[in-house]
């Protein structure tokens, strides 16, 4: 039987150089993820904007291998806001990893919920 466990990543400041993506999860060795939830909130007196990307490798059953893709590039968040890029669940794959970017260094805070399977 496969063992279902739900989960929260948190980062308080990312990442810690603009324009270098900041890995906030790598999906370990034996595992599966389903992403819930993620929540970017900008801890800056200014408006930033924010990307997050998916760095995958993995091929599926008869598909072209993944590569990276973004979920948001280059959105704005207002001073004092905050962005949920999600708007489904994201299934996630042994090795993929979630990163993200900001326009202004260590001035995003990251949660990320999400369900392992292992």
């Amino acid at each position: 039987k496969m063992a279902n466990t739900f989960k929260l990543l948190t980062r308080d400041l990312a990442p810690a150089s603009s324009g270098t993506p900041e890995t906030i999860y790598t999906v370990p060795s034996g595992s599966t993820i389903v992403m819930i939830g993620m929540t970017l909130a900008n801890v800056h007196s200014a408006q930033v904007t924010t990307s997050v990307t998916i760095v995958s490798t993995t091929t599926q059953s008869g598909q072209t291998q993944n590569t990276t893709a973004h979920l948001i590039k280059d959105v704005p968040i207002p001073a004092g806001s905050m962005l949920s890029p999600l708007e489904g669940k994201i299934n996630m794959n042994v090795g993929d990893i979630l990163k993200v970017d900001c326009s202004v260094a260590d001035k995003l805070s990251v949660t990320m919920s999400y369900m392992e399977i292992t």
